[in-house]
């Protein structure tokens, strides 16, 4: 349905031929914020039976320009979620005891375990954009034998093993490119200005970091053709459209969640008959009218269900 969104590596994509406001999947935008509120009861219904299984982790990874819609893509699409085994880990600047080790220990330490969502609010893709745009590296303490022209590039190779480790490990990473263009952002920048109750999401720096427009968007094409695999593919959604955005990515999570299709764990034939023998000293030890008024059902094991159906 959205493929042509989806990159994984096969073909070269060209940030400058896709757009930034398309809404071919769903032109209404009544209708997206109908489809969105559906996908969000399945999402909650594959994430319930994710937690309960155990068996694999994700990683929903989002990275955007400043005022691309990053947070409040992740409220809308991901707050029907319950807290047990979801969590969302927000990457910023590092500080100092994050400098001291290398750039993916931060991120190591907030991959999921087996049944739990993650949600990366930026990630370690930062050290390939930000880093590569700012050459931050180059002020960072590093071994003399550090060659800086090849730190982006050896980056690249880092993040591809450290996805496909995960992948090896149980564990999904999908990447999420919220792409806006440069006239919505300027839009956004204005009305963080202009209403009160968004001056606190306006920054000086954000504004600043715009002058090199032009550089961020080479960093993030050579970063997802360095890094979208098939086993991680990266997914560019339009993001003028916010209503569109939203109900993108929904329709991105709902498919991940249907294809790792989690289900509930089985009882087995004597975790039934426990069941059944721990009823009766629950009853045991309820008030008489509990019991008569009680509605637990009785466990039956399989081969009795079996009998039944015949």
């Amino acid at each position: 349905m959205f493929k042509e969104y989806r990159y994984d590596g096969k073909n070269r994509f060209r940030l400058n031929k896709v757009k930034t406001n398309d809404t071919s999947l769903c032109e209404d935008r009544e209708a997206a914020e109908a489809k969105l509120a559906k996908n969000n009861k399945k999402i909650d219904a594959l994430q319930q039976k994710l937690y309960a299984e155990k068996k694999e982790g994700v990683i929903f990874l989002f990275q955007a320009m400043d005022a691309a819609g990053k947070d409040g893509t992740i409220r809308a699409v991901l707050q029907c979620l319950s807290p047990h085994g979801v969590y969302e880990a927000a990457f910023k600047s590092p500080s100092s005891n994050e400098l001291a080790h290398d750039y993916l220990w931060r991120v190591a330490a907030q991959v999921p375990a087996k049944g739990e969502i993650a949600i990366f609010n930026r990630s370690h893709y930062e050290d390939v954009l930000i880093g590569s745009v700012r050459e931050l590296y180059k002020s960072q303490a590093h071994a003399d034998r550090i060659d800086l022209n090849k730190v982006i590039a050896n980056r690249y190779t880092d993040i591809n093993n450290f996805e496909h480790y995960l992948w090896n490990n149980n564990v999904r990473v999908v990447k999420i490119f919220l792409n806006v263009s440069k006239d919505e952002q300027a839009r956004r920048f204005l009305s963080r200005i202009e209403e009160p109750e968004k001056n606190w999401k306006f920054s000086e720096s954000d504004w600043n970091e715009r002058k090199y427009w032009d550089a961020y968007q080479q960093a993030f094409e050579d970063a997802i053709n360095a890094t979208a695999t098939k086993e991680a593919p990266w997914y560019v959604v339009p993001a003028d459209h916010k209503w569109y955005m939203r109900y993108v990515v929904s329709e991105i999570i709902l498919s991940t969640l249907k294809d790792m299709d989690p289900k509930y764990p089985e009882v087995t034939e004597e975790r039934l008959e426990v069941f059944q023998q721990l009823k009766e000293e629950i009853k045991r030890d309820l008030p008489l009218q509990d019991v008569k008024a009680s509605v637990i059902p009785t466990y039956n094991s399989p081969k009795e269900k079996k009998k039944k159906k015949k």
